[in-house]
């Protein structure tokens, strides 16, 4: 949001397939075998298997490739040099049992429109957009639908899988902005941006998005609303570390991160789970939230309450601010007409956190952008800062 306190920003997962009978293993489902688990619940099938070991199925010594879009009858790819394969007509979907080699890229298509395969669970973006991956052992996304605990709104995890290996984990909101160079303001290119050695995981947000991202209500748009954090940071512990863990293996330190009302959560997480996360990021943190329009708890008195904890803290805005004011005496800085980008409020974060023990370059980090705006194009240009610090944990 343009000044003041800048707020906006741009079913469960099916149940792993079942194990092979004695002798074999998943891997050596006949294709044949899959289609007919198709034909029978095309749905469940494609969520179930989405799950598991993920599209395209692995079958025997092959792939099993599926469109469910009528017009989209090819797939074309490495494996036939882009010449584009026919698939069998099922009725609701179409399919192809193709060998492909692990790494191989692919698109569906009828020739005149190519798009990426919804279903893959790899993939990359080159200058046409999204890309469709088979097994890929280089740098590369991953994305899981439908995650969801019952409680929060299921949604897709995207996670980037660095070349070489990984020896941490940082967790990342507004997942559908991270990425994508189509996204808000070209997206954040994390991907681009990551040292080595760092899986990110991106949650996507939700229309839900300001209730989830907040730890308490506010009065901000003409209404009360927010206050749903909580849910939030415990759907993350809960059902999205465990399936990081189930697919990746989980290992330490543990990061969060976000901007702006992703900034103000991830401080949140840290708090409420206290020695889960070594790291938190907030970049044009909504620290105000709760002062706004209400007279609620703002992080800011949460961490002057809770005093020395143990999470490396990270923060910083763009923007800039004159008097950083308290005119209406509530107890945040944020009544400064001509401050931006949440300047005063994470000033004001920052000089309550060295007050009760947390020092710079130890286990706390600011940084001030002059003049930057609340934008993903300058969380993408500075998001190294926070990156780099994770690295060196």
């Amino acid at each position: 949001g343009p000044g003041g306190s800048s707020v906006a920003s741009s079913g469960g997962s099916g149940g792993s397939g079942g194990s092979g009978g004695s002798g074999g293993s998943i891997n050596e489902t006949s294709c044949e075998a899959i289609v007919d688990e198709l034909k029978n619940d095309l749905d469940g099938t494609l969520k179930s298997r989405a799950a598991g070991e993920g599209w395209p199925a692995p079958a025997a010594d092959s792939f099993l490739f599926v469109s469910t879009d009528p017009a989209l009858h090819l797939v074309a790819g490495d494996h036939d040099n882009w010449m584009g394969t026919p698939m069998n007509d099922a009725g609701s979907f179409r399919w192809a049992c193709l060998k492909a080699a692990p790494g191989s890229q692919y698109k569906l298509t009828d020739l005149s429109q190519w798009k990426a395969d919804p279903w893959a669970r790899s993939y990359t973006y080159d200058d046409f957009g999204e890309i469709s991956l088979v097994k890929p052992s280089k740098g590369h996304l991953d994305r899981h639908i439908e995650v969801g605990d019952g409680v929060m709104e299921p949604r897709t995890v995207r996670v980037w899988v660095p070349e070489g290996g990984y020896d941490r984990v940082l967790y990342v909101h507004d997942g559908q902005n991270l990425f994508d160079p189509e996204a808000f303001f070209g997206g954040w290119k994390l991907q681009e941006s990551a040292p080595l050695g760092i899986l990110l995981v991106g949650i996507d947000n939700t229309p839900a998005r300001m209730d989830e991202y907040t730890h308490v209500q506010d009065f901000v748009l003409g209404k009360m609303q927010g206050g749903k954090g909580d849910a939030y940071a415990d759907f993350l512990k809960q059902t999205v570390r465990p399936l990081i863990q189930e697919h990746y293996g989980e290992k330490g330190p543990i990061g969060v991160m976000g901007s702006s009302l992703g900034g103000l959560i991830s401080f949140h997480i840290a708090d409420r789970h206290p020695g889960d996360y070594a790291f938190a990021a907030s970049l044009s943190g909504t620290m105000g939230w709760g002062s706004i329009g209400a007279n609620n708890e703002t992080m800011i008195e949460r961490y002057q309450k809770k005093g020395h904890q143990g999470t490396y803290l990270y923060l910083d805005s763009g923007g800039g601010g004159d008097t950083c004011a308290d005119s209406d005496m509530d107890g945040t800085n944020d009544d400064d007409d001509l401050a931006e980008d949440n300047f005063c409020e994470n000033i004001q974060m920052r000089d309550v956190l060295l007050s009760v023990g947390y020092s710079i370059s130890v286990d706390l980090a600011h940084w001030h952008e002059p003049g930057a705006p609340h934008n993903e194009a300058a969380w993408a240009a500075r998001v190294f800062r926070p990156l780099d610090i994770f690295r060196g944990l």
